[in-house]
């Protein structure tokens, strides 16, 4: 196609959006327009070229998004949050995948002031909760969070711009107090006691935004300023992770790998938090036109501390490294265990370690067994190739089913069974 008429047709693309007056140069616009580009490619041609003739290496690419860091060895390559410094609570306290819920129902123990139900997605494994404009949703949590912990939740925000305002997308928990947590007036009144929320803003055009607030006894107690959050655009779609990490005052919030928020003195301690909330803002989309999903939500208390346990008391077990399901790839998420478990390796030149894997029940136990070895083997792959930890200083052993510290019947028994241990050697 030669260059009048390719400028043609782009004039003629160009008819429908433009007046009459607006018409006249639109033609020399674009030629101009594809004239400079053009130069542009020949000019960066030449460069390259002439780099080439005179010895230079060409210039690394600036990317100034968060990059995963992947490993290229085996089918379990590992793909990594690098600035990426989570480490979950000890004890898994509350944990909701779905799984056991039927199609189509909100899951059992919920509250919503609306309507949401359990989907499977073509694109992505598991069961997911779809939420809805413009409800307020409660998990079936009874338990408290204590003064150390941190919240894990997986998202997708199925957006596509049609020209309305994509609906306001918030999570965050609160106390009940002596009431139960799932009680109706919850549903509206949720700051009468402690509450934490984080808002996101969905936008184009890099113009997304977020903002984190608390309340004590219905009063403001902390809102930041909003903060941009355009990385997020890229993810319309497909599923991100947000991690919370409380130490008694202390908030620190990541969405994948980027740190929204970090504050000091952001969590109201008169009260203590005891339920999870989620909220969908209105919007003029139809019901078919957009999607937000739920899945794979964790609360877990305690304050991990690696160091000690590891190389003090010789064994450390986490379900901070996480898989995907019936498999041995390793999610990257699990980037600051890893990261902690490495630290400690780097600080002791002399110490060995066992890898053990640990599974559920579900399946059969000869899966389970196979699978449990595999994914230790795969921490160790992770270890050696990400943080260059020798080889020789670790060895692996998959134990499957066969040594569960919480009761399989329920699902957060399962999501503690689901573990890594690191013994001492």
């Amino acid at each position: 196609m030669n260059r009048s008429f390719f400028i043609a047709v782009l004039v003629t693309a160009a008819l429908p959006l433009c007046t009459q007056a607006q018409f006249k140069g639109l033609g020399n616009r674009i030629k101009n327009k594809i004239t400079q580009r053009a130069d542009n490619k020949i000019d960066q041609q030449v460069d390259k070229t002439l780099d080439a003739i005179e010895g230079k290496k060409s210039p690394e690419k600036n990317n100034s998004e968060p990059v995963p860091v992947a490993t290229t060895t085996g089918d379990n390559a590992v793909k990594s949050y690098a600035a990426y410094d989570f480490v979950p609570g000890e004890q898994v306290r509350y944990y909701e995948n779905f799984d056991q819920e039927p199609l189509a129902e909100l899951p059992a123990g919920w509250n919503t002031s609306g309507s949401g139900e359990v989907v499977t997605l073509d694109k992505f494994p598991g069961k997911w909760l779809r939420l809805h404009k413009s409800f307020t949703y409660l998990t079936a949590n009874t338990k408290t969070f204590g003064e150390n912990y941190s919240i894990e939740f997986d998202a997708i925000l199925q957006l596509k711009n049609n020209g309305w305002m994509y609906p306001e997308f918030t999570f965050g928990f609160f106390a009940s107090g002596d009431e139960a947590s799932t009680d109706n007036s919850f549903l509206k009144d949720n700051k009468r006691y402690a509450a934490v929320t984080t808002t996101i803003f969905p936008n184009e055009f890099k113009a997304t935004k977020a903002q984190l607030k608390s309340w004590q006894d219905k009063t403001d107690y902390f809102q930041s300023d909003l903060k941009g959050f355009e990385s997020l655009e890229q993810s319309y779609g497909t599923p991100f992770h947000v991690s919370v990490q409380v130490q008694k005052e202390r908030l620190r919030l990541w969405v994948n790998e980027e740190k929204l928020f970090d504050v000091p003195k952001g969590i109201p301690v008169n009260y203590v938090m005891n339920q999870l909330l989620f909220e969908i803002g209105s919007t003029n989309y139809q019901e078919n036109q957009y999607a937000i999903y739920l899945g794979n939500i964790k609360v877990a208390t305690g304050k991990p501390d690696t160091r000690h346990k590891l190389a003090g008391e010789g064994k450390f077990s986490t379900t901070g490294i996480l898989f995907d399901i019936n498999a041995a790839s390793i999610k990257p998420e699990s980037h600051g265990t890893l990261k902690e478990v490495a630290a400690v390796l780097t600080e002791n030149k002399d110490m060995h370690i066992k890898i053990i894997g640990h599974t559920d029940s579900d399946g059969s136990e000869t899966a389970n067994l196979t699978l449990s070895e595999k994914r230790a083997a795969a921490v160790k792959e992770a270890l050696v190739n990400e943080f260059s930890i020798a080889a020789d200083r670790i060895s692996t052993e998959g134990k499957g089913e066969s040594e569960p510290v919480a009761d399989n019947k329920t699902k957060e028994g399962k999501a503690a069974n689901r573990r890594v241990e690191f013994v001492k050697e």
